[in-house]
């Protein structure tokens, strides 16, 4: 499909679309790269809600996945092994040249996207991984659909169906920052999360495979809190994937968050039974190259995968490691099954919670 406009063209001189939908009050940029949510905006509030770059050129470089959509396997898998069937399969090492990281180096938040169809408040899209890439058995084809509804919602669904048993985590991987675009912090932020416990993971970021409740700890957010707490003197970080339920289910909220001086609150709903919230990225430049975005800027995520610097996104409660054992959903898609997740998040101006 070529309708849309040309945002730029790849270091391979591709050029790249970007497509805009609008609907329930909320403005949406999405570029074929990486199937990215390159802007997000709600009527009524200037700032953008979602953090990104204003040209092509950061994004085939971004070491922080911004509005991506990440696949085959979002998050981490432990020495890139994993075994389907009694057959075990190397992926690519990515991270740390030990692990495999959202499916290794050309993952799907690298690859062009196929622009399918495009209305005036949706836009789908197709991708088709082949047998094989970055270690991975058995081709996949990938659809990610953006719609915008009423009130204030944005939809993501994404669904894949695979040749053979294979790996399947699908996410999207938004920053969300509900005062200022990440111009500041989001640590006075109040996030509320339906999780009653959590992954630990290593110092290499692995799961350790112990589900931890989370009482009388610093990951509890069952009562609406702001992200600011320190402990020894620092402040907490997260990169921690909170269990909502045991298994998949209907369309549930999982998180709510509200920006500390705007007003805005969003909600986050998903079919998913975990969410990953991570309060902290080092990301490197904002929509004006010449500023940075600060440590803490903003995002949530729910697994299905509001601020890492606010990020939330689909993924499951095993955004783990597939050879880890959490008692969480196996991540393995099977022929004659069609993987899908469904992930809403809604924005709007209100008065705030207590």
């Amino acid at each position: 499909m070529k309708d849309g406009e040309v945002f730029g063209t790849t270091q391979a001189g591709e050029p790249v679309r970007r497509f805009t939908i609008t609907g329930g009050g909320l403005t949406a940029n999405i570029i074929g790269l990486g199937g990215i949510i390159q802007d997000l905006r709600l009527a009524g509030h200037d700032a953008p809600l979602v953090l990104a770059y204003d040209r092509l050129e950061p994004y085939e470089t971004d070491k922080a996945f911004f509005g991506a959509i990440i696949g085959r396997f979002a998050n981490r898998i432990r020495d890139g092994r994993f075994t389907i069937a009694g057959t075990r399969y190397q992926s690519e090492r990515n991270f740390l040249g030990k692990h495999t990281l959202h499916g290794g180096s050309q993952g799907y938040f690298h690859r062009p996207w196929e622009v399918s169809l495009h209305g005036r408040d949706f836009v789908t899209l197709t991708l088709h991984d082949p047998d094989g890439t970055m270690g991975f058995p058995g081709a996949l084809d990938v659809t990610c659909t953006y719609r915008l509804k009423i009130p204030g919602t944005l939809s993501v669904e994404l669904t894949a169906t695979c040749e053979e048993p294979t790996l399947c985590n699908l996410t999207q991987h938004s920053y969300f920052n509900l005062d200022d675009g990440g111009v500041g912090d989001i640590l006075d932020h109040r996030l509320m999360l339906n999780a009653s416990a959590y992954l630990p993971a290593d110092a290499e970021m692995i799961p350790t495979g112990v589900v931890k409740p989370v009482d009388d700890t610093p990951f509890d957010f069952r009562q609406a809190r702001p992200l600011r707490m320190e402990s020894e003197g620092e402040q907490v970080s997260y990169d921690q994937n909170f269990c909502l339920a045991p298994t998949r289910g209907p369309l549930k909220q999982a998180a709510w968050a509200q920006g500390a001086t705007s007003g805005v609150e969003m909600e986050v709903w998903t079919t998913e039974p975990g969410v990953q919230r991570l309060g902290w990225a080092a990301a490197p430049t904002s929509r004006s190259p010449a500023s940075a975005w600060s440590r803490r800027s903003g995002r949530t995520r729910p697994t299905a995968r509001i601020s890492r610097r606010l990020r939330c996104g689909p993924a499951r409660c095993t955004t783990t490691s597939p050879n880890t054992a959490s008692g969480c959903p196996e991540p393995v898609s099977r022929p004659g099954y069609c993987s899908k997740a469904r992930r809403s998040v809604s924005n709007g101006a209100s008065a705030p919670r207590t």
